[in-house]
């Protein structure tokens, strides 16, 4: 039996005040009166009350309480620079008390950087330039997500894309964070398979990456490890049948937590090649993250295969083997499989780009998180790797 060795020191403060339940997007025409709003700024997907009738509900009862909205429909897709402007336009017009996100990831990231912009009184790219700082926020902001994802609703991060720099730029501050996440599971029973697929991914490997990161810890851990334990059971369930609520409100809640445990550890390697692809193909995050999440994890155990043979565990994975991690690898194998989750050769990647998107993940923040250092060919072989699939 090993000796006890002791926990070194961390810090913990995530001060996002949670509702989670089936109808709980409710109460926020209450949630706003207490908090003395009758103004707020909307940001929502273009489109979403068309094809998502509870959150047509929530918005039809902000507005029958007397509550004015100026409302911003972001385009599909990742947030951009200039949706990041545009959106910064309304919330700045508006004489808004809140900003309310009502979406995706996607979605609730722009809001952030908008709220933001828009208490600065800069626009993006200005923001960028500066030296970024990051005020008390003078408005709320409220997120209620409609995919089961990235967290961003407890999240203090932001990633927005530059597609005249084929580049992402992330942006995080604890400051960033809503004041209040409303994760309601019925938002998210109308989110397509796909959708529902690389949402689910990246919520995944966030969860897992807050296993294995340099700075994890053990709140970190335990947070990460139920998170890992209801994404496994449920995202199969959920992808082949969105109305299943079971596995819906599985879904919502592991992805909470995972962003929970992004902001308590972080993010890995994973990250940042899936980031790369993403600015290189212009391609939903939650994918690129799938293209990599094998590759990158076979990297990694050997280095911490204690974490991911927990991590196998609350996958469900069977038991036996060699204690060295690759249960978690197999784990993740099949659940890509049973997704039938795209390969990286359907982007139309060449060998020829791999150097390229090298460079572009060695750049990246979140690699520097993993658990030891990642040299420029054990970059390129995870991406070999990746492209050498060519069916699940």
């Amino acid at each position: 039996m090993s000796q006890p060795v002791g926990v070194p020191s961390f810090r913990n403060h995530l001060p996002v005040r949670i509702h989670f339940g089936d109808g709980i997007s409710g109460m926020l025409p209450d949630l706003l009166k207490a908090e003395g709003v009758d103004r707020a700024a909307l940001i929502i997907d273009d489109g979403l009350p068309g094809f998502n009738p509870p959150a047509a509900d929530v918005i039809a009862a902000v507005e029958a309480a007397g509550i004015t909205l100026a409302r911003y429909d972001k385009p599909a897709g990742e947030p951009t620079v200039a949706m990041i402007d545009a959106a910064t336009a309304v919330v700045a017009g508006s004489g808004a008390q809140a900003v309310i996100a009502l979406g995706g990831g996607s979605v609730i990231d722009t809001a952030k950087a908008a709220r933001l912009c828009a208490q600065l009184g800069t626009d993006f790219r200005g923001f960028l330039a500066s030296d970024r700082q990051y005020p008390q926020p003078d408005v709320l902001l409220l997120a209620l997500p409609t995919t089961a994802g990235t967290g961003s609703e407890v999240s203090g991060g932001a990633v927005v894309s530059d597609p005249e720099a084929g580049t992402k730029s992330g942006i995080a501050n604890p400051l960033l964070r809503a004041q209040y996440a409303l994760v309601d599971p019925v938002l998210t029973h109308t989110s397509p398979p796909a959708t529902t697929s690389y949402a689910g991914v990246d919520a995944l490997a966030q969860a897992i990456a807050g296993m294995i990161a340099r700075s994890r810890t053990p709140i970190g851990d335990a947070i990460a490890l139920e998170a890992v334990r209801l994404i496994s059971r449920s995202l199969v369930a959920a992808h082949r049948d969105g109305s299943n609520a079971g596995a819906r409100s599985d879904m919502a809640c592991g992805s909470m937590m995972a962003g929970l445990t992004m902001n308590i550890s972080d993010c890995t390697a994973e990250h940042s090649l899936g980031q790369a692809i993403g600015g290189m193909f212009h391609v939903p995050h939650g994918l690129t993250i799938g293209l990599v999440l094998e590759q990158t994890l076979d990297r990694e155990r050997a280095h911490v295969p204690d974490q991911l043979e927990r991590v196998a565990d609350a996958m469900g994975a069977p038991p036996g083997g060699l204690a060295d991690g690759s249960r978690a690898v197999e784990a993740v194998r099949r659940l890509l499989a049973e997704l039938d989750f795209p390969v990286f050769e359907s982007l139309g990647v060449t060998d020829a780009q791999l150097d390229e998107l090298t460079a572009l993940a060695l750049d990246d923040y979140f690699i520097t998180e993993s658990p030891h250092p990642w040299a420029a060919e054990e970059v390129r072989a995870a991406f070999a790797a990746s492209l050498a699939v060519t069916g699940r």
